[in-house]
């Protein structure tokens, strides 16, 4: 492959319920960008929370993403199958001692930092750093931070730093319920898949110096990310599952991807609201510009 190394964006949604306008958002952006830029693009199914998951919701998705004129390279990824890998990547940070157990509650979590004057709580304050208290058993494990700020420049939202230690504290990679953390998962998986360029919604730019400073710890590589503004309702809130989005509807495919791309601030011209999916595809790999979505966190759609 002439030595340089492949541009691979990804779309990675959960299957709690449908895809709603706002996942279309972040479809098509990363999308677009992947494959104006001559890269691949990868599907993961993130799966891993288990009880959230809702039956049949992946397949749903699948036909959606294919009915709106998606083509996706390679399997699609699930992550419900890669309980192994999160494994490995666990077993060896507690080797070299990066990680630790904890058996503090979230309610414990949230009453010692209201004793602290923790502002933007529940920052975890280190209680089983140093070890368990006596007679008690790790319910999680917790990978350590520290006072080092971790910053990044996004290509949408700028320079981008946290403090982890004193904004989010250790955060957890296995959950009490035995399920492993999405920040362990998604990590994994990016680097596993190699993904190169990250194009999601905004709502997950404070997750990203987590997932940066996760990277480092178990020596991977750290992708260039946009963060595209989210789509949100008229009283400021994300459209998703919980705020009661509708679901998208195949018999309007080319009249939402217009709409979508408009929402990126493209310009698409009313008149593809009646033409083909793929009509639709083919005007905007013609037309894509990234430097035209808005350097926004969120946007309510028009």
């Amino acid at each position: 492959m002439s030595g340089v190394p492949l541009l691979r964006g990804r779309f990675a949604p959960s299957p709690t319920g449908p895809l709603h306008f706002g996942s279309l958002v972040a479809a098509v952006g990363s999308y677009l960008d992947a494959r104006t830029r001559g890269g691949e693009w990868l599907l993961r199914m993130e799966d891993v929370d288990t009880p959230r998951n809702v039956q049949g919701a992946a397949d749903g998705i699948l036909r959606t993403l294919a009915q709106f004129g998606f083509a996706w390279d390679g399997p699609v990824l699930y992550q419900s199958t890669r309980g192994e890998a999160y494994a490995a990547a666990l077993a060896d940070l507690r080797e070299r001692g990066r990680v630790f157990g904890c058996a503090c509650s979230r309610k414990e979590i949230v009453d010692s930092a209201r004793r602290q004057a923790i502002d933007g709580g529940p920052a975890y304050p280190g209680t089983c750093r140093g070890g368990l208290p006596a007679g008690q058993a790790a319910r999680a494990w917790r990978l350590r931070v520290d006072e080092q700020p971790v910053a990044f420049e996004d290509r949408l939202q700028g320079r981008i730093e946290q403090q982890l230690e004193r904004d989010v504290g250790d955060f957890v990679l296995l959950r009490a319920d035995g399920l492993y953390a999405y920040q362990l998962a998604v990590t994994v998986d990016d680097a596993f898949q190699g993904i190169s360029d990250v194009v999601r919604g905004a709502d997950l730019l404070a997750s990203t110096p987590r997932q940066i400073w996760l990277q480092r710890c178990l020596g991977v590589a750290t992708p260039h990310y946009a963060h595209l503004p989210v789509a949100a309702n008229a009283a400021g809130e994300k459209l998703s599952k919980q705020t009661l989005a509708p679901a998208l509807d195949a018999a309007q495919a080319a009249a939402t991807l217009v709409a979508a791309l408009n929402f990126l601030g493209q310009g698409a011209p009313a008149a593809l609201c009646n033409a083909t999916p793929a009509e639709v595809w083919s005007w905007a790999m013609a037309h894509w510009d990234f430097a035209a979505i808005p350097r926004r966190r969120s946007i309510v759609p028009a």
